[in-house]
């Protein structure tokens, strides 16, 4: 008998499938869009969270960048580890019950949904890359992407191969297609 992946002809989220040993984009989104991580203490949580659940379930995390009321992160994800699903529930769970700690918001819901895109060829990697390092820019937070603390373009420029990091910082992002929040 084959196995067979039944699909809804009509959902109210995006359809998440799970792939071992992949490099996913992930975006995820407050409810309503509100800016809920308003101080560099909720931001910090939020980053903590992040690196945390991600050493916890064995995602190799390529890069991020956090803001008050989205994220975005590239991700590899483990051969026999935690799905995406799984992973994303965790996170936004711990995230949610600790800034509404810090709000004195019991059982206000924190996220709303999260859109994942599998990253099969190596142009597309690189652009998104570029992409998820340049947001804040892209936002308007800072002049250069490696000023802003919630984002992994400083620890890359750091920490990368300097023939990596070119390739990175020269692939162009700006047809890239990801959901993002204005």
């Amino acid at each position: 008998m084959e196995d067979k992946i039944e699909v809804s002809s009509w959902s109210h989220s995006p359809l998440h499938v799970f792939l071992p040993n992949t490099l996913y984009i992930v975006t995820a989104a407050t409810l309503y869009k509100q800016s809920i991580f308003t101080t560099y203490a909720k931001l910090d949580l939020l980053q903590r969270t992040l690196f945390e659940v991600m050493l916890a379930t064995r995602w190799e995390l390529q890069a991020w960048a956090i803001f008050t009321n989205h994220y975005h992160f590239i991700a590899r994800s483990p051969e026999d580890g935690m799905p995406l699903k799984g992973m994303i529930q965790r996170l936004h769970s711990l995230s949610s019950h600790r800034v509404n700690e810090v709000d004195g918001a019991a059982g206000r819901r924190v996220w709303f949904e999260y859109w994942d895109t599998c990253l099969t060829y190596e142009k597309s990697y690189y652009a998104r890359l570029n992409y998820v390092h340049n947001n804040p820019v892209k936002h308007r937070l800072v002049p250069v992407a490696e000023q802003y603390p919630f984002c992994s373009a400083g620890w890359f420029k750091a920490n990368a191969r300097e023939d990596f990091y070119q390739k990175v910082v020269s692939s162009p992002y700006d047809r890239v297609n990801v959901p993002d929040v204005e």
